[in-house]
């Protein structure tokens, strides 16, 4: 198999009928009505003037977005599926709605998974392509990305097109990444996958100071193990900064125990319990998402009497969010801190990439300013020479990515988006970068700067000509 054309010819069949259909819709929308993508979920945390959005949303009529024409809602249910699974090419062909949850389900009975799996299970192929993902094996595979050898796309001018690396249409294959659906949509995705065995032999690695730490995953790139430990799978853990873990993982054919954080065990509390642990290839890709990493904390679910009443299926990441999602929708926080005359909390949610050797700086900033924790590090470094405009890392260049994931009261007298423009201004001045799935503030200079405005403009105009879908910094920090 080589891509969409090399599909069976019923799957092939089938998924032409369903492109046609989508292409159909989209040129049945008239010019200058707002355009959406029909998703059940959503990983992304642009909840800005929330309470103000759903105000004037109660105001329109149902289906009318206020103060715009209707909009469009696409039905792309037929792109949530992996149509084709080629084990001896170790390819894959996936609908790009398709959850990475269903997409390793696809996979690993046939030993094999994708080179980086995000870690909450309904992202999106396609939303880890047009926005960036990441993961423990980001240090050898880089980001998600880096593994698709052939995109589709429905352009926002309505073409579809199949881009490659050296096709005509290769610099849209590069330009996007990090394009948060502005140039177009993808419908499907060819993408490398690699071999794994059953199980994952993690050791979970003590520091008492950041750049020790620092200093540890600049070794893990260098050498690819750690103290005599293959380094298959590398992220950390900082509880503060000076209580720090690393979590080497490799893959293992035998494991004299299993461990199993989807019931009353919580993951990252075990790594200061244990050094050292097994779980199966499965449990480990998705180890993080019973519990949101530790975000499940607000809602009682790490309590030890209430975890015994919450149904394992609802320890999901997407009911979490939901649940968030609700209560910027309504507000319902904020209320109960003025009715407790509390400090309102600020929402940050990041993930920043800070370069391995200025990141002792960054956790010592962040502690000291921010106060939140705990943090997670994941290394990356991309996978070659290749490099992605609108997210101009360097090649060979070892990064640290930095998650922190919650609220933090405000200081007197100050508003929202004061710790969110503290850590952009920190990161730029440590030389790192942005993910763009979370409010941001930047000055349109500045984000243009940052996130090459430049071969933005040029995509833009060749496969969006007349702006049918919103731009990049109206997407990302205008949040229109």
């Amino acid at each position: 198999m080589t891509g969409i054309s090399g599909l069976p010819p019923a799957k092939l069949a089938a998924h032409e009928a369903a492109v046609a259909r989508l292409r159909d819709a989209y040129s049945a929308v008239p010019p200058g009505v707002p355009v959406r993508l029909a998703k059940s979920t959503s990983n992304l945390f642009r909840f800005r003037d929330s309470g103000k959005a759903a105000v004037a949303a109660q105001a329109a009529k149902p289906g009318q977005a206020a103060g715009a024409e209707t909009v469009r809602q696409l039905d792309v249910s037929a792109f949530g599926r992996v149509i084709h699974v080629d084990p001896a090419s170790r390819t894959a062909v996936v609908g790009a709605m398709t959850t990475y949850e269903d997409l390793c389900d696809a996979t690993l009975p046939h030993n094999l998974m994708p080179l980086v799996v995000p870690q909450l299970k309904t992202i999106t192929l396609g939303g880890a392509v047009t926005g960036l993902g990441i993961e423990s094996t980001s240090l050898q595979n880089g980001l998600p990305h880096e593994s698709v050898t052939e995109m589709q796309i429905l352009t926002g001018d309505g073409r579809v097109v199949t881009a490659t690396e050296d096709n005509e249409h290769r610099d849209l294959f590069f330009g996007f990444p990090n394009s948060y659906g502005t140039l177009g949509y993808s419908l499907a995705l060819t993408i490398e996958l690699m071999p794994v065995r059953p199980y994952v032999y993690l050791r979970h690695f003590a520091f008492n100071d950041p750049d020790s730490c620092m200093d540890a995953i600049a070794e893990i790139a260098s050498a690819s193990s750690y103290q005599g430990h293959r380094a298959d799978f590398v992220d950390g853990t900082a509880f503060s900064a000076k209580e720090l873990y690393l979590t080497v993982g490799a893959f293992s054919d035998k494991a004299p125990w299993l461990s199993d954080y989807t019931g009353q065990q919580i993951y990252y509390q075990s790594l200061r319990r244990s050094r050292e642990d097994f779980l199966t290839i499965r449990d480990y890709i998705w180890r993080w998402d019973t519990d949101w990493f530790w975000c499940s904390r607000p809602f009682g679910v790490q309590h030890k009497a209430l975890r015994r009443f919450w149904p394992r299926r609802y320890r999901r990441s997407d009911v979490y969010r939901k649940l968030v999602a609700l209560d910027q929708k309504y507000g319902l926080t904020a209320v109960l801190y003025e009715k407790r005359h509390q400090p309102q909390r600020e929402m940050v949610v990041q993930d920043v990439e800070i370069p391995v050797g200025r990141g002792g700086e960054f956790l010592g900033f962040f502690e000291e300013s921010v106060h939140m924790r705990p943090v997670w590090l994941c290394p990356l470094r991309l996978r070659g020479e290749r490099t992605w405009p609108l997210y101009p890392l360097r090649p060979g260049e070892v990064y640290v990515n930095f998650g922190f994931w919650g609220t933090v009261p405000l200081p007197p007298g100050k508003a929202d988006g004061y710790y969110n423009r503290m850590v952009e201004e920190e990161v730029s001045a440590l030389g790192g970068h942005k993910s763009l799935y979370s409010t941001a503030f930047y000055s349109e200079e500045e984000f243009r700067s940052r996130y090459n405005g430049q071969a933005y403009d040029k995509l833009k105009a060749e496969y969006d000509g007349d702006g049918r879908l919103l731009g990049l910094y109206d997407k990302c920090v205008r949040g229109r």
